[in-house]
Parts: C-alpha cells; structure tokens; sequence
C-alpha cells in the first residue's frame, strides 16, 4: 500500500514537472525572416511563417533543454506572389516533396550574450549541423544566424542573380 503511494506521488511529480516543461509555439506571432542578396545590388526580404513544433526550454536545466521545430517552406513570402510561387517549385523550396524546414537541437549551451542551440537544420532534403546563437526573455527566443544555400541544394550554384549566403532571424513566441 505504502508502495504504491510513492509511486503515484512519484508520478505525479513526474507528470507536473513534464507539462511544465512542454511549451507550445504561439504560431501567429511566431516566423523566420530572411535577407538574401538579389543581382548584386538589391536585397529580397522574406518570411516563413507556421512554426509548430516541440520546444522544451529552462535555463536553470540546459542538459534537458530541446528544440524541435519546423516551418511550412509553402509560407514563404517576400510580398511579390510570383516571386513566391517560384521559390516553392522544384529549382528551389521543392515544397510538393520538402514541405518543411526544421531545427533539432542535441545541445543547449549558455554563452556571454545568451545561449546557443546546437543540432541539425534539415531543408530541401539536406541535413547539417548549425549552432544557432539566440537569447531568450518574456517567453521569445530570438536568434540570428548566416548559412550558404547551396549546402542544402537551394536554387542553383551560381551566385548572381540570388546569392548565396542568407541571413535568418528566428522569433519564436512561446504561449
């Protein structure tokens, strides 16, 4: 008997501290925003928006700390639909068979300006490590990192008309 209220007070415990724990996305005030050069001499903007995902985050319990998290790549909008609606065909996004764009951490650190997330970034079929620097305050992460496109076969390998290197600021708003 005595046994078995330990357990369901272990239990409940248990239970507690995981739903405190889980915290959902607030998907409305939620995206990535991007800036890619464009023939040299302009900059396309840009956002994904329809962030869903698992995200689990204390600053006092870093080793439990993840992040799992997706954007719909058919969200991108750079306020010109032809513009977009070419970004989601196969050349780029290929959005009909690489829907999303998700973030896993394996690693959650602390740095001097924040934290750092550390795990995979998968787009358009291509997986590869990321460290991604953000700082965390009134439940929004927010952070800024740089990656070359063509590492995760984005349009194609010349660099002039689009270039190459984009620049990402995550917001992402927890409920």
């Amino acid at each position: 008997m005595m046994v078995r209220h330990i357990l369901l007070i272990a239990s409940l415990i248990l239970s507690a501290h995981v739903a405190k724990s889980q915290q959902t996305i607030n998907t409305k005030a939620s995206n990535v925003s991007f800036e890619i050069s464009n023939m040299g001499f302009n900059t396309v903007e840009g956002t994904f928006s329809d962030m869903k995902g698992t995200v689990r985050f204390d600053g006092n319990d870093l080793p439990h700390s993840l992040l799992d998290v997706c954007v719909s790549a058919e969200s991108v909008n750079t306020e010109s639909e032809s513009r977009d609606e070419h970004l989601r065909k196969e050349d780029f996004f290929h959005v009909e068979v690489y829907p999303t764009i998700c973030f896993r951490s394996t690693t959650v650190t602390r740095n001097t300006s924040g934290y750092v997330a550390n795990g995979t970034l998968t787009m358009h079929g291509v997986s590869k490590d990321v460290s991604i620097p953000f700082t965390f305050s009134n439940n929004t992460f927010e952070g800024s990192f740089s990656l070359d496109r063509t590492d995760y076969g984005v349009g194609s390998d010349g660099g002039f008309m689009v270039g190459k290197t984009v620049e990402l600021t995550i917001v992402c708003v927890l409920n």
